[in-house]
């Protein structure tokens, strides 16, 4: 049976796990909760306490990555609003212990972010160029890991994350003021997540970089505006007073090389 480790199971790592699980696999998981432990166990999963930091790593990451065939890196960067770390750091500690394992082949779920807002429409072919802190912290860590000669890193920049249970207008309801109305989403559901990265280990395919944004590209003002409707919630109210910036995030590399279908193309 392949294993699998998975750092960072939190709302898309968790039930990523739970899809390994069903499709065959044996699954470690890593969380820096000790309540969630529990809830990793019960789910079946090989639970570990690890926390990465800037200057070493917390737990047992020798045993959370032993016999593992795979890794899947899903841990964001705290760099919103005031929060300031250094990710990259973080990432050059956890490579050696990759190296030590003797795992061949790495996940490391990446963002947009790593493309600037120039209204253009941007493929894998598209020169990275962020214009935040955290995008350029995630290329960063893409390079440092796709650089390294002991393992295979496939990048998946992921859109904006949406499901069931989580959706941006939740915290844009009832906010004035709002720029950018004129700019396109890039979202992506939480199924169509675990879809892909399901599909490129079924593939094999590694060492690849691929964006993974919805093939739905309405302007921010006409979808936020609807899922307010749709979830009873005040309109957000957006400024049309600057012109609109933003960018529209092309998939078409992931459908053709992965011969992947999206599960949730309107969001």
């Amino acid at each position: 049976m392949k294993k699998i480790s998975i750092l960072g199971c939190g709302w898309l790592g968790f039930p990523l796990a739970k899809a390994l699980l069903e499709n065959g696999f044996s699954v470690t998981g890593s969380t820096t909760s000790k309540e969630k432990l529990l809830n990793l166990e019960n789910a079946g999963i090989l639970s570990f306490l690890i926390e990465l930091e800037e200057g070493s790593i917390k737990g047992n990451v020798n045993e959370f990555l032993n016999e593992s065939q795979i890794l899947i890196i899903d841990i964001p960067p705290k760099l919103r609003g005031s929060a300031t770390e250094n990710f990259v750091n973080k990432i050059k500690n956890l490579i050696p212990f990759i190296e030590k394992s003797g795992i061949k082949k790495v996940v490391f779920v990446s963002s947009t972010s790593v493309y600037s807002d120039d209204n253009k429409l941007v493929t894998e072919e598209t020169f990275a160029n962020p214009d935040t802190e955290s995008g350029i912290q995630i290329l960063a860590c893409e390079q440092h890991l796709q650089n390294n000669p002991d393992f295979e890193t496939t990048v998946l920049r992921f859109g904006g994350l949406v499901g069931e249970d989580r959706n941006p207008i939740r915290f844009l309801a009832g906010r004035n003021n709002i720029e950018n109305p004129n700019a396109p989403i890039n979202l992506i559901h939480q199924e169509d997540c675990i879809g892909i990265i399901l599909k490129i280990i079924e593939s094999n395919c590694w060492g690849e970089t691929f964006n993974a944004v919805a093939p739905f590209h309405p302007s921010r003002e006409a979808y936020y505006t609807q899922k307010a409707r749709e979830y009873d919630l005040e309109l957000p109210i957006f400024a049309a007073s600057k012109p609109s910036i933003g960018k529209t995030i092309l998939s078409d590399k992931l459908e053709k090389v992965l011969n992947y279908q999206f599960i949730k193309e309107s969001l």
